[in-house]
């Protein structure tokens, strides 16, 4: 189990874009601020603020393959962002 954990580690990394498993979050797309062995600091600009972000388990996280670039500075910026991505999603 311990492995699995760690190996899930290894997928995510900061400024990576992450949907939520398991949660009031359910299905949310969030973006990782930081990593740090079994969690995550996450943030989706509008439930969870930057200046607020969720601490999350990793395995109640699912990894995708797209990455914020340039560190996002403003809670709007964000939102527009995942907001743009979610779109892309929906249309692929």
């Amino acid at each position: 189990m311990r492995e699995a954990l760690n190996h899930a580690a290894a997928r995510i990394q900061p400024g990576q874009v992450v949907r939520s498993l398991a949660g009031r979050d359910s299905g949310r797309m969030l973006v990782a601020l930081r990593v740090e062995e079994d969690y995550a600091w996450v943030a989706d600009g509008c439930l969870r603020p930057i200046e607020r972000p969720k601490k999350k388990k990793l395995r109640h996280l699912g990894a995708t393959r797209r990455t914020v670039e340039e560190p996002v500075r403003s809670d709007r910026e964000l939102r527009r962002l995942l907001a743009r991505l979610e779109t892309d999603e929906e249309e692929e």
